[in-house]
């Protein structure tokens, strides 16, 4: 009987780190591959571990992808590092990251410190190889409950066998102020396991195909006992769905109970990732796909009294379905408010809107543009959450067929947060590869919200690439963003407002309770101070306000763009200013037409148009 060779140790691999150049931290999801095609992945560490008989002790050629990263350039257009392969030896190789957002680690799947432990390496996670057996997992969702962070996903894949959990499988953690694991460090998920020891559905509902959930919250009744409370959809082929519902977790069960079902004609009901938020001394919550358009009171009872949703529209109280009626004021503008009954208008609907001349592209109230291109973004999914540092709300959004099918990640800031939502930028980018249904997780904010940390599920589903990564593919990988970032200082909206004498002035406003009105929105400008921008102050002259670019005591009003910027943005559009030499007032606009009376003064900056003309 012939014996393979003894398996390898520690001391035999060869260790290749790849580390981010800016942070130094090892980068998960960085792809070497040899010459005759044999892949190895970084594990969550940013480390492989070598050890491949016939290709040490000599020198080996990789070729290195990773997503939203900079190659190395090997010579001859190829892409890549050789390395002196030698049993027990190591190398750093450290890569420019083009991303925004910083990958951090994979939160679920088989193999997380797969090639760390093969090191040696003491890791962060309690099961750091395969946790309750899990294998892949899609979309997450989660919440605060009983002091406990609840997580839950969609579809997930089992070892033994293709088809998995398809009934929604859950696990739970500490927070981490309360002997939980930093953010930046990991997830030590205790998922609900069954009497074999893996992973166990918590939402089997009756009927057949899969159960998926949205809408995920811990809410207080009447007698303030909290609840952990969900919709649910029933899927059958093709991804059709026959059955919604709402239902309550069990905890002592540790699963989810039916509470009620509804119609499918039902136009509003709880989806997507839920927030908080106070209106007028009364706590809603908003409902967020990506933007909050269903609301309804914060409370258990009215979270299951389908009659107490609300949807943020513009269509006329009983608006036909097939004939919808637009809402306008007395001015003839397209009017938005909260109305019960009607279904929310879709990303879909909204574009047949436009197509057919009902609304024109401006009354649109919820819609995104590339910050650099103005190109419209096509919103598809994501999260809304309250943001300290930057003291407004912040959207983490999918965009759908943007570079990729599904793996375009975008930031973008409101006051209010139902907007004006306007500018975004791009955070993570994908080279075809889906990344969707992100999601923000607050619970994790540091240094009061200036750092922020967001997942989404990795995955070839939806694209054409047949190429699937090994252990990360169809998985959840974090992510985290400094919004101290100068390329995160988006343009906020600045207003144009008349006093009793009916002389005007400029400036920015913020308001928790009430969406200022988009008429009187006159520009975008930046509220902090960037390498490229100028500050813009504000004094009065004779009772007029007056904008200057020149060094002035006090708080800047805004920051702009130089009037003479050679290579200014392609959103960006000339601030004039216009002064009435009898009385020496002032007006600012983006248009050159000079109103009666007034000179104008020239080109003070450059700042950010209300309407971007698509490229």
């Amino acid at each position: 009987m012939t014996l393979g060779p003894p398996i390898a140790s520690a001391n035999d691999y060869f260790r290749i780190t790849v580390v981010d150049a800016e942070t130094n931290r090892g980068i998960p999801l960085v792809e070497l591959t040899t010459v005759n095609h044999i892949r190895f992945v970084t594990d969550s560490a940013g480390v492989v571990a070598f050890h491949e008989p016939g290709l040490m002790n000599q020198r080996v050629y990789f070729k290195v992808f990773s997503h939203g990263y900079e190659s190395p350039q090997a010579g001859f257009g190829f892409q890549g590092k050789s390395f002196e392969i030698t049993p027990g030896g190591k190398a750093v190789l450290k890569l420019k990251r083009l991303n925004i957002a910083e990958r951090l680690y994979r939160v679920t799947g088989g193999g997380i410190y797969r090639d760390s432990l093969l090191l040696g390496d003491d890791v962060p996670l309690a099961e750091p190889v395969l946790n309750a057996g899990v294998l892949g997992s899609d979309s997450v969702v989660n919440t605060v409950f009983n002091d406990r962070i609840y997580w839950f996903w969609g579809d997930t894949n089992l070892p033994a066998h293709p088809l998995g959990i398809f009934d929604v499988p859950g696990a739970t953690t500490k927070l981490p102020n309360d002997g939980g694991l930093s953010p930046d460090v990991g997830v030590n998920l205790n998922y609900f396991k069954g009497p074999n020891g893996l992973a166990k559905a918590t939402a089997d509902m009756p009927g057949k195909g899969p159960t998926w959930i949205g809408g995920l919250i811990a809410l207080k009744d009447k007698n303030q006992h909290e609840k952990l409370l969900a919709s649910y959809a029933k899927i059958e082929p093709p991804l059709e769905t026959y059955e919604r519902g709402i239902i309550e977790f069990d905890v002592a069960a540790e699963e989810f109970r039916q509470v009620k079902t509804f119609p499918l004609s039902t136009p509003l009901y709880p989806n997507g990732h839920p927030l908080k938020v106070t209106e007028n001394g009364l706590e809603y919550l908003y409902f967020c796909l990506p933007f909050p358009t269903v609301r309804v009171p914060a409370t258990a009872e009215a979270y299951k009294d389908l009659s107490q949703y609300e949807t943020y529209t513009c269509l006329k109280a009983g608006s036909p379905p097939n004939k919808p009626l637009i809402d306008h004021d007395e001015q003839g503008a397209v009017r938005y408010s909260w109305k019960k009954g009607l279904p929310t208008l879709d990303s879909k609907s909204q574009a047949s809107m436009v197509n057919s001349g009902l609304l024109k592209p401006n009354d649109l109230q919820f819609r995104l543009f590339d910050l650099n291109t103005g190109r419209a973004l096509n919103c598809h999914g994501g999260s809304v959450y309250w943001n300290e540092h930057r003291q407004r709300w912040v959207c983490i959004m999918l965009e759908l067929f943007g570079s990729s099918p599904l793996g375009e990640i975008w930031y973008a800031e409101a006051n209010t947060p139902l907007g004006p939502w306007q500018y975004a930028q791009k955070i993570v980018t994908h080279n075809n590869y889906s990344f969707y249904n992100p999601k923000q997780h607050p619970m994790f904010d540091q240094e009061d919200g200036r750092i922020i940390y967001f997942e989404g599920t990795y995955t070839h589903t939806f694209t054409d690439n047949k190429d699937q990564t090994p252990r990360y593919d169809y998985n959840q990988v974090m992510y985290r963003l400094d919004l101290a970032d100068e390329r995160l200082a988006l343009p906020v909206p600045v207003y144009r407002t008349m006093d009793a004498e009916n002389k005007e002035s400029l400036g920015p406003r913020t308001s928790v309770d009430q969406i200022p009105d988009r008429k009187d929105l006159v520009f975008f400008a930046q509220d902090r101070k960037t390498s490229q921008n100028i500050p813009i102050y504000t004094t009065l002259t004779n009772g007029s306000q007056h904008l200057s670019a020149n060094p002035h005591e006090g708080k800047p009003l805004f920051y702009a763009i130089p009037a003479n910027q050679p290579e200014a943005p392609a959103t960006t559009l000339p601030l004039f200013e216009f002064k009435n030499p009898s009385s020496g007032e002032r007006h600012y606009t983006t248009t050159s037409t000079a109103p009666k009376g007034f000179i104008n003064q020239g080109t003070l900056c450059r700042v950010w148009t209300v309407n971007p003309k698509q490229p």
